[in-house]
């Protein structure tokens, strides 16, 4: 089953593993990834680079494409490239997908939903994904919201979110972790993009230790911001169950079930 971890080295990326790595502004992305991308050949895995700064090399062996210049989404190009790496007669597919401040100017809507699409792909496909942001620059809350949905993170700095949201089975994401006034426009902005691709969302908190008014609202919030939907919160502890009663929440007007 997978789980929340925070990674030594990129040299521990596993099977279904969707990483976070965080670089600094001057760092070279292939330079820091270089194991993870040279593991590639030692297991028999297809390499993927997306990144508008590589080039390929003789040094790398491996497909380099420049997001930029897709002309399908990136969940599509990676479905394909899993799909021809089985016919191929690869291992699995490995991913190193690198974002810029030009990627994160995209906008923090379309930048955290392919996120969440990747960490769809990498938890039904068993790939291995390793997004590397350049860290400063004006974009720092774009990427605090999608530090949160990456189950696995390598280093310790800066230190790992409060709480993450990653998907379990094809019918549920979990959550880990502590939703707190810090967190909560993160939380809040996850959800309405689940909630833009189904009806129903159902988050599964059995590792969610506890979620504070401010993390409340921004559920509540989100549950309503779009007609016809509803979130469902399966394996809640009591102080979560109990705090969602007392603050004014379970009532029949706010599309929330919180469930043992």
């Amino acid at each position: 089953m997978r789980a929340t971890r925070t990674l030594a080295t990129l040299d521990e990326v596993g099977f279904g593993d969707h990483v976070c790595q965080v670089l600094d502004p001057g760092d070279d992305v292939l330079d820091r990834s270089r194991a993870f991308v040279a593991d590639g050949a030692l297991f028999g895995d297809k390499v993927v680079i997306v990144s508008p700064l590589t080039q390929a090399t003789s040094e790398v062996a491996a497909l380099v494409l420049d997001p930029l210049r897709l002309q399908d989404s990136l969940l599509a190009v990676v479905r394909r490239e899993a799909a021809s790496a089985e016919r191929e007669g690869y291992r699995a597919l490995r991913v190193l997908h690198h974002v810029t401040s030009d990627g994160c100017a995209a906008g923090p809507e379309r930048l955290l939903r392919s996120e969440l699409d990747l960490e769809e792909f990498a938890a039904d496909s068993g790939a291995l994904v390793v997004c590397a942001y350049q860290g400063g620059g004006p974009n720092t809350s774009a990427l605090r919201q999608v530090r949160c949905v990456h189950p696995h993170y390598v280093g310790n700095r800066p230190a790992p979110p409060s709480f993450r949201v990653y998907r379990t089975d094809k019918e549920g994401w979990t959550v880990d972790g502590v939703i707190d006034f810090g967190g909560a426009p993160a939380f809040g902005a996850i959800l309405r993009t689940l909630l833009r691709q189904s009806a129903t969302v159902r988050l599964l908190c059995h590792t969610l230790d506890f979620f504070d008014a401010s993390g409340m609202t921004a559920l509540a919030d989100a549950a309503g911001c779009l007609p016809d939907r509803k979130v469902v919160l399966e394996g809640t502890n009591e102080t979560v169950r109990l705090a969602w009663e007392l603050s004014g929440f379970a009532e029949p007007s706010v599309p929330v079930v919180i469930v043992p």
